[in-house]
């Protein structure tokens, strides 16, 4: 073969791809020109390896576009494995034929788990199933990095630890020796082999196969560094085949042989020059790969060179502008650093919000050129999904390897729900969202009468309280929440601790009791990508787990969790054709026409090492493991390798989850570059403005103050005293209850507050009465009873019977003393009276907690508080008028029982249970006793009532706003409180 194409000439043949250059096109298009004077078969029996599947699609791609348009049989592209993946490497023939199958992700999870659990007393704290996994995925790490490495671990434990290191690394060796021990038995026992372990054993046999008998057909390995051992001497064997060839992505051919010596662990270059050192392959005699077209064999250079000299080993940087002065001697022309600039573009975002909508509109924006294509890169999955969700403003799905974790997707949702029923089972917010979920097919019919009667308000207590509340005419409500309750009766609460399979198994099982339809199917449960995983996570716990430690129900909610984050889902579905969301090590081989580098902060891109709870660094060291910059060097090379394309947008954010965050030292280390040379890296701040001004909010306009004035028909004729005080305070609320009809329907899950220990205080008072005498005992039960029919929770009881308890013994006492003379007791009795308006008559009705009718024939009247009581202002200014219009209203004679009498006493009984337990609050004996106070209150209602009797007269919202309760109104939402009351409008009630 002599047709000057790279296989001419005796091995080794090394070859690199310059990092400006479209790698798998420039690779595609120079294997067809050398292999087709060979014939059309030529092409079709070459192998071309790539390290990921990715990459292997992405150079099939390569070759149908380097054929413009002609038949073209493919050559046979095979991944050798992506080891971040887990993706094993091709098996040739009979390769593999006598290796144990690897074993599975979740099975190896478990057995690990269980490993890290039967030795906990080496942590010395206590290991429940999710912090078995969490350890366990830790010594997962640690045992690849031994096989990848090819490292014996076990001869090197002894030494690991050094006298004077803390006691947590010796407890480590001890824990690393008895795995190393204990894990290959395991396997052994289960005729596995661990994925790691096999993909190098297949790797040494691939080797030793072609060696002996190397392929006589095209051989290429390309895109790899050879990070691995395994794979690195793969890699000479493929350069020395008859006609092979290695091909390496963006070696750096230009570096000063001064700073080349000194590329080290985080230099992008560190990973090539290890693999051409094993190899004793000097860097001269790697040549270009012959597949640029003479007319862009230039194109790129300078941005290439000005990427390799700004990352160049920090120790020689200090001739940065010697090396300046050098490039710009070599172009002889136009300034090769403003050239090498062009098409790159820095953008600081304000965090990471704004970055996802700028990396979203610059996609966008590129499909408005025709066949343009475009990607964004980064290793932040999050980033990467907020870009998606932006790219649905215009029905965009870009083709994305981010994927999403398990747990935020509707079944995944639904998995956590159901789970976390054995924890709390009557939590009516979390069963009200597995009724509405749309995996739940028990039906819609009763679901409104359940909400409203049975899942609103306090919690029950149990599925039997909850059955209670609902009456005879919600039977369909009855029924769903019988098949609700049988749904979910295999995940009843219990304290017994099992097996992870058992409650998987029972998680299993309610799911698709409530994904059952009428037909019998269990509609898109386990239906799609989602559903496949998910499935497939429910089978590894009932079948594989045997390994975990028993859990409580709550311990599995956080195992299952633990194991939901973990688990990406990568929906795929309908994407546009040219754009793609890439992470950093998928974009290796793939090239766009405009790419976006994104979350170039540190700590993002490159990532922080992981924090390993079993290695510390010189443990590394001394086992023969690769240090944590090791993947700062790989992350480094990505980011030359992507910052050299036509047209790039570097696009960090200033800050990240609130804090401030700094920019990743290849950024700055490009900006120092070009501030050194006399020019600023271009910058576009329209682009931000374009992408802001898309979600940028309307401009400010004060909301005035909520009003309405409904026709004098609509208003209401007839009031309460409750109703007088919000009119006189919030008349909006009156409009939204008495004219709209509006009432406030309790929250799911309302916590038992204030109104609440009211309304049992009331209950408890008018039975209390009713019964005397009696004792404070009794009290404190009737108290009781009434909290546990307004539902409150059991835990909450304890405090109560304690607070009832004081309460009692002080009522027991303020009940005997008021009553002494023959005092008559009324309670809760209703009255009303009436007077004439423009329109007719108006009433105001009244509900009296306690009247009491002295032997001199004045009525006094009681409320009852749980909260503080109005002060005496508020009584005289008609703000808190309820005491001073019911004894109006006794006055007037509205309540038939007692006739018309004088106003005595005006208390308000405070019950606390605390220190006082209870007081007597008479606001107006500071000032001389009731006195004409009922009489001006009713003259005052019957001007407020003429007021409001004028169609021009609005009902404002909160004329009188402090004096509005503390917890606000139900109504403060509809009336835009939160709006208006911040917008400078002034009080013009």
């Amino acid at each position: 073969m002599n047709n000057g194409g790279p296989f001419d000439g005796p091995g080794p043949r090394w070859f690199t791809i310059a990092a400006h250059r479209p790698f798998t096109l420039d690779l595609a298009r120079g294997l067809t020109q050398a292999l087709r004077p060979l014939g059309p078969e030529a092409l079709s029996e070459a192998i071309v390896l790539t390290p990921t599947r990715r990459g292997a699609r992405a150079l099939a791609e390569a070759f149908l576009q380097a054929a413009d348009g002609e038949a073209l049989l493919l050559p046979q592209v095979r991944a050798l494995g992506d080891l971040d993946e887990g993706e094993p490497p091709f098996e040739p023939g009979d390769l593999g034929r006598d290796l144990p199958p690897a074993v599975s992700g979740y099975r190896r999870r478990f057995e690990l788990a269980r490993l890290v659990s039967q030795h906990s007393g080496l942590f010395e704290r206590p290991i429940d199933a999710a912090a078995a996994l969490e350890l366990a995925d830790a010594l997962a790490g640690f045992l690849d990095s031994l096989q990848i490495e090819e490292v014996e671990g076990e001869d090197r434990i002894d030494g690991l630890v050094e006298g004077d290191m803390a006691r947590h690394w010796l407890r480590s060796a001890d824990f690393l020796r008895l795995a190393l021990d204990a894990w290959p038995r395991r396997l052994r026992e289960l005729g596995l082999v661990d994925v790691s372990e096999r993909r190098v054993r297949l790797l040494q046999a691939l080797e030793r196969q072609w060696t002996d008998n190397p392929p006589r057909t095209p051989l290429i390995a390309a895109g790899s560094t050879g990070t691995a051992p395994a794979t690195a001497r793969l890699l000479g064997v493929v350069a020395q085949a008859p006609l092979g060839a290695v091909v390496l992505p963006g070696l750096d051919l230009d570096l000063a042989d001064k700073a080349w010596a000194k590329v080290g662990e985080q230099h992008p270059q560190g990973a090539m020059k290890r693999l051409l050192d094993r190899h004793g392959i000097a860097r001269e005699r790697v040549g270009e790969w012959p597949g640029e077209v003479e007319a862009g064999r230039s194109r790129g250079r300078w941005r290439r060179r000005l990427i390799n000299e700004a990352l160049r080993p920090a120790d020689e940087t200090a001739d940065w502008r010697d090396q300046i002065a050098r490039i710009r001697q070599e172009a002889r022309g136009a300034d090769p650093i403003a050239e090498g600039l062009e098409g790159l573009t820095v953008i600081a975002a304000r965090g990471e919000e704004d970055a996802a909508g700028t990396a979203a509109l610059l996609l966008r924006e590129a499909l408005e050129t025709p066949g343009k294509t475009a990607a964004l890169v980064t290793p932040d999955r999050d980033l990467a999904r907020r870009v998606s969700a932006k790219l649905a403003r215009w029905d965009l799905q870009a083709d994305s390897s981010a994927g999403a974790p398990l747990a935020s997707l509707p079944v995944g949702v639904l998995i956590d729900l159901v789970a976390r029923t054995a924890v709390d089972p009557c939590d009516p917010a979390r069963l009200l969202a597995i009724l509405k979920h749309p995996l739940v097919r028990l039906g819609e019919a009763g679901l409104a009468d359940l909400e409203r009667h049975g899942l609103r308000g306090p919690r029950p207590n149990d599925w039997d309280g909850l059955g209670r509340r609902l009456k005879a005419e919600h039977a369909e409500a009855s029924g769903l929440l019988h098949r609700l309750r049988a749904a979910l009766d295999g995940m009843a609460p219990s304290r017994e601790r099992t097996t992870a399979a058992a409650q998987a198994l029972a998680l299993t099982q309610s799911l698709e009791a409530l994904a059952r339809g009428a037909d019998g199917g269990l509609g898109a449960l386990w239906a799609g990508a989602a559903g496949e995983t998910a499935g497939g996570l429910l089978s590894a716990l009932m079948t594989e787990s045997e390994g975990l430690p028993d859990v409580s129900p709550s311990g599995f909610v956080s195992l299952l969790s633990a194991l939901m984050r973990g688990a990406t889902v990568r929906t795929g579905g309908a994407t546009h054709p040219r754009l793609r969301i890439l992470g950093a090590i998928e974009a290796r081989l793939v090239r766009a026409d405009r790419l976006i580098l994104a979350g170039l902060e540190e700590g993002v891109w490159p990532q922080a090492p992981p924090v390993d709870p079993f290695l510390s660094r010189p443990m590394r060291k001394t086992l023969g493991l690769p240090p944590p910059e090791r993947r700062v060097g790989l992350s480094a090379h990505d980011f030359a390798q992507a910052a050299c394309a036509p047209e790039v947008f570097l696009l960090h954010a200033e800050r990240r989850e609130g804090a401030p965050a700094v920019e990743s030292r290849w950024l700055w280390r490009l900006k120092t570059l070009a501030r050194g040379a006399g020019v600023d890296l271009p910058q576009r701040p329209e682009i931000l403005a374009w992408a802001r001004a898309l979600d940028a909010p309307a401009p400010y306009k004060p909301v005035a103050r909520t009003r309405y004035a409904p026709p004098l028909a609509a208003r209401p004729t007839t009031l309460p005293v409750t109703q007088i005080e919000a009119l006189t305070r919030d008349p909006y609320a009156v409009y939204a209850r008495n004219v709209l009809r509006l009432y406030a329907e309790p929250r799911p899950d309302e916590p038992m507050e204030q109104r609440a220990r009211g309304t049992a205080i009331h209950e408890a008072f008018e039975t209390f009465a009713a019964e005397w005498p009696a004792s404070g005992a009794r009290f404190t039960d009737l108290y009781l009873q009434a909290l546990t029919a307004h539902g409150a929770p059991r835990a909450a009881l304890a405090r109560e019977r304690a607070l009832g308890h004081e309460a009692g013994r002080w009522i027991e006492e303020m009940e005997a003393r008021r009553r002494e003379g023959g005092v008559q007791v009324f309670v809760e009795k209703k009255g009303a009276a009436s007077f004439p308006t423009a329109r007719g008559t108006f009433t105001v009705t009244a509900k009296a907690d306690r009247i009491e009718l002295a032997p001199d024939g004045r009525a006094h009247v009681l409320d009852f508080k749980t909260g503080p009581a109005p002060s005496a202002k508020q009584v005289k200014t008609g703000f808190s008028p309820q005491l001073t219009l019911t004894a109006a209203i006794i006055a007037e004679g509205g309540f038939p029982e007692l006739g018309k009498r004088p106003a005595g006493d005006l208390v308000y009984v405070r019950i606390t249970g605390r220190d006082p337990p209870g007081e007597e609050i008479a606001p107006l004996d500071k000032d001389g006793g009731t006195g004409d106070w009922p009489a001006q209150a009713w003259e005052g209602v019957k001007a407020l009532v003429e007021r409001y009797e004028d169609e021009a007269e609005p009902y404002r919202s909160r004329t009188a706003p402090q004096f509005v309760k503390a917890y606000g109104s139900d109504y403060d939402h509809l009336a835009r409180v939160g709006e208006w009351s911040v917008s400078g409008e002034e009080d013009d009630s």
